[in-house]
């Protein structure tokens, strides 16, 4: 889907973190196109088809602009693009504090072992629980996490019971992050609580930041 030391790039902007356990922080988004899925709650269906050709320098360019050293590579589905792999351990190399966040769908083994990697385990309620590949779980190390985005009951109690057949607690933090708008984050809560997940619960705080729609946060 790229050329040599190009990448299809959606959009780069400068925002507050609002996922994983670097919430809160400055970071570099670096959303890349296309996605090998279509979830039921995507909200960024735009990264599909909307994009343009960079070169690595000037993507590297435009990352210069800000007062930041922790970027992250989004999409869409980034790893769908071949040319993101040698791109992330460019950023490693250059000393940047690299996360890039995958649906799970496909092979993250190659990923510089110095990128944090935040991998979707889909629910069934995103329509795609048949495209999780589960051989991943095995690349995984203590520094990544694994992310559970529950649309409903019957998704927390897969997630309950995902987490529990691959013995997940044991490979890296766990997060439940409710689909905005379609599950109250209270009753996500008392559900934790109720069963002693040991996991973190998650909303998406550049939504309460700015307006839900808004691009570029």
């Amino acid at each position: 889907m790229s050329t040599p030391h190009q990448l299809t790039v959606n959009e780069i902007f400068f925002s507050i973190q609002g996922e994983s356990s670097h919430v809160g922080l400055p970071c570099i988004f670096v959303r890349l196109a296309f996605c090998n899925l279509r979830c039921s709650w995507c909200d960024s269906t735009y990264t599909f088809y909307e994009g343009r050709e960079m070169s690595f320098d000037q993507v590297m360019d435009h990352i210069r602009e800000y007062p930041c050293n922790l970027v992250e590579l989004t999409g869409g589905e980034p790893l769908a693009q071949e040319e993101v792999f040698p791109f992330m351990t460019l950023l490693c190399e250059k000393g940047y504090e690299v996360i890039v966040e995958t649906s799970g769908s496909l092979d993250i083994s190659r990923t510089d072992p110095r990128v944090k990697r935040i991998m979707d385990l889909k629910c069934p309620g995103s329509g795609m629980a048949a495209r999780n590949r589960y051989k991943n779980i095995g690349s995984l190390c203590s520094n990544d996490e694994i992310k559970f985005v529950i649309k409903d009951r019957h998704d927390y109690e897969w997630a309950k019971q995902t987490i529990e057949d691959y013995q997940l607690n044991a490979v890296c933090p766990i997060i439940f992050s409710p689909v905005f708008d379609a599950l109250d984050t209270v009753e996500l809560a008392e559900w934790i609580l109720d069963d002693g997940v040991r996991a973190r619960l998650q909303v998406q705080l550049h939504k309460y930041i700015w307006n839900p729609a808004q691009r570029g946060v």
